[in-house]
């Protein structure tokens, strides 16, 4: 399958009082068209910062990385039509009601309202959110209103899904169900997904491939199968094992928010 993501040599250095911080250092990457990706790390290690570029939120210093065939630096709305990104804290405003929200956000990317309200009923439906289109996003349960979040970064149909820890906080059946959105997505759509998390057992249920960076590199690469045999010394090692060989940490608290590196 081809590269919808592609990095080589990514790399991050923020200025601070005390010198600079090389938060990523050397990445290189590959995502291939319709799969879903677990990226891993501890805190620290430069996942977020990745994540952040790759979405344009931060321009690079160095190296080169191109989303869905556009260039980060060149042509970076390229890339933002070409993605969606759902953020850890979400995007929706808890006083606007969720099909405002919706229509809103089909407005944003220049759909005309009468096209804007038709993707709203097919977003509400596709992810089970009809009986709730006239409800404020503030009312909404936590994993409804990641169900919305999702919506509005699926408005405009895009080949790349990005997801920040999409479940913190969620109960295990909310969980459960956002697994079987994001499964869907990849089966029905085609999507390419790239999900950062920090609970382990949702990238081993989850993703086709992943890749665990540390320190501003990327330390493995594999499936799942191959790192718990490679780095783990067997298929019934844990991923938490796995993990722990391969950076020497644990993750952080799944309910910790990663700070700029």
């Amino acid at each position: 399958m081809a590269a919808v993501i592609s990095a080589a040599g990514l790399a991050r250095t923020f200025r601070t009082k005390t010198g600079p911080v090389e938060a990523v250092r050397c990445v290189d990457l590959t995502v291939r068209e319709g799969e879903i990706l677990g990226f891993l790390g501890p805190n620290g290690a430069g996942k977020t910062t990745t994540l952040r570029m790759l979405t344009t939120l931060l321009k690079p210093t160095g190296g080169a990385a191109t989303v869905a065939g556009h260039d980060l630096v060149t042509d970076p709305a390229g890339v933002r039509r070409a993605c969606g990104y759902v953020a850890q804290s979400g995007g929706a405003d808890p006083q606007v009601g969720v099909r405002e929200e919706l229509v809103t956000q089909g407005r944003l990317y220049r759909l005309s309202r009468a096209e804007a309200t038709a993707r709203a009923g097919e977003l509400a439906r596709e992810l089970d959110l009809t009986d709730l289109l006239d409800r404020k996003a503030g009312a909404l349960s936590g994993g409804q209103r990641r169900r919305l979040d999702i919506a509005m970064a699926l408005t405009h149909r895009p080949k790349v899904l990005f997801l920040d820890e999409p479940t913190t906080g969620l109960d295990p059946g909310s969980r459960a169900d956002l697994w079987d959105l994001v499964r869907r997505l990849r089966d029905e759509h085609g999507t390419t997904v790239f999900l950062t998390t920090h609970y382990l057992d949702e990238a081993d249920a989850l993703a086709d491939r992943l890749v665990i960076v540390d320190r501003g590199v990327v330390a493995a690469e594999g499936t799942p199968a191959v790192l718990k045999l490679e780095y783990g010394g067997s298929l019934d090692a844990t991923l938490q094992d796995t993990f722990l060989a391969v950076t020497g940490r644990g993750p952080a608290p799944a309910d910790s928010a990663p700070v700029a590196v």
